[in-house]
């Protein structure tokens, strides 16, 4: 069995202090901690017993972990949010170091949870990325997406299938997030189509047959449960006006394909274009996260329709274009966004295996040689 080295360093995060990492289900969590953990205390809210001792009497937290330790892990923190208050006053008194594992941040922060004010920094973990997985397959990756069960499993659909329907009964209907569960299954239907598109609430609220503020609420339950995030349109430019409305991204591609009934994918057909910027919008925000790089994320698109599909800080522009052969009509946005003179460098990322300068300070770069770079830190 194929075995994933994940990016995220827990032993080196953990020693430096208390650390809240939060990522979706599914994503290997769990099981990178226990392959690089070994020997830490573990408190497993999964276990029903665990979860049962704890829930009626979180005070035992402190009687179970050993005077002098130094570390301690409690896996799906969400579960019991009341446990933090033993958590803080360990970290208080016996200066022990907490990783604090969840799928979930909503029902800690809208209820009121102790966030513990500072004492734990916040981090994130992301479906696998390219860099992680040997000998990396773009066609399977965009056909599966990145969680560690689904790409390496035989029933890939059949995974995708039972993945949602747990997010739908577990995260979704178990902890009451919504009254009508089969209107949040169809929103997620109509947004799935729309994935990687401009938020347009009346449209989608027409389709899923909602009001609109329904929607609102709907977007910000997948956002809270990590299903997804928002990327906000890039305001900074002067000579052009940028559209003020947002993009929705799916956390995995395979997740899309599952609720779009899209697969199988062909570098030839048309979903391939969508999956493929999917795919490298979600390398570029994984790498960010990973490495601890406080850079925000934007796109840019005018009013009279120039596009440039991420602007990462100030750093660099990035075009995405599913293409075997990049052209001057390939990089209009870039151009348009170039004259603004905010971002530093910028790029055009495709199929196109040569990579080299298109115009001055805009480079066409293949595929395979930008992750290369984005990883070894030369882009951002």
């Amino acid at each position: 069995m194929t075995s994933f080295a994940r990016h995220f360093d827990f032993k080196k995060n953990l020693i430096k202090n208390s650390l809240f990492l939060f990522g979706p289900r599914g994503t290997g969590k769990s099981y990178w901690i226990k392959k690089t953990l070994g020997g830490i205390p573990l408190f497993d809210l999964l276990d029903s017993d665990v979860y049962d001792r704890l829930m009626r009497r979180p005070k035992q937290l402190s009687e179970e972990i050993t005077p002098g330790e130094k570390f301690a892990i409690i896996d799906e923190i969400q579960k019991i949010p009341r446990l933090l208050d033993e958590v803080h006053r360990l970290i208080e008194e016996r200066h022990i170091h907490f990783l604090l594992t969840g799928s979930s941040a909503r029902k800690l922060r809208r209820g009121g949870a102790n966030m513990l004010g500072g004492r734990a920094w916040e981090a994130s973990f992301y479906p696998l990325t390219s860099e992680e997985i040997p000998g990396f397959d773009l066609l399977k990756y965009v056909n599966r997406g990145g969680l560690p069960k689904v790409y390496l499993s035989k029933f890939p659909a059949e995974d995708l299938k039972a993945y949602v329907q747990i997010y739908i009964k577990e995260e979704v209907q178990a902890e009451a997030l919504t009254r009508n569960i089969e209107n949040f299954v169809r929103f997620m239907d109509v947004l799935a189509l729309s994935n990687g598109s401009e938020i347009n609430y009346q449209n989608l609220a027409n389709d899923a047959g909602v009001p609109p503020r329904t929607i609102e609420n709907y977007i910000s339950i997948l956002k809270d449960t990590l299903m997804g995030f928002e990327l906000f349109p890039f305001l900074a430019t002067k000579t052009r006006k940028a559209v003020t409305r947002s993009k929705f991204y799916f956390f995995d591609i395979g997740v899309v394909n599952h609720i779009t009934q899209r697969t199988p994918i062909s570098a030839g057909n048309p979903a391939f274009g969508d999956a493929f910027e999917h795919f490298i919008v979600m390398e570029i925000r994984a790498y960010l996260g990973l490495t601890g790089k406080d850079t925000p994320l934007h796109f840019w698109r005018t009013k009279n329709g120039f596009e440039v599909d991420l602007v990462v800080g100030n750093k660099l522009a990035v075009e995405i274009k599913a293409t075997k052969q990049v052209s001057p009509k390939h990089i209009k946005g870039l151009h348009a966004l170039k004259e603004e003179g905010l971002v530093e460098n910028y790029a055009v990322v495709s199929l196109d295996p040569v990579t080299r300068n298109m115009a001055t300070g805009i480079k066409a770069i293949f595929w395979q040689d930008f992750l290369k770079m984005l990883w070894k830190g030369n882009l951002v």
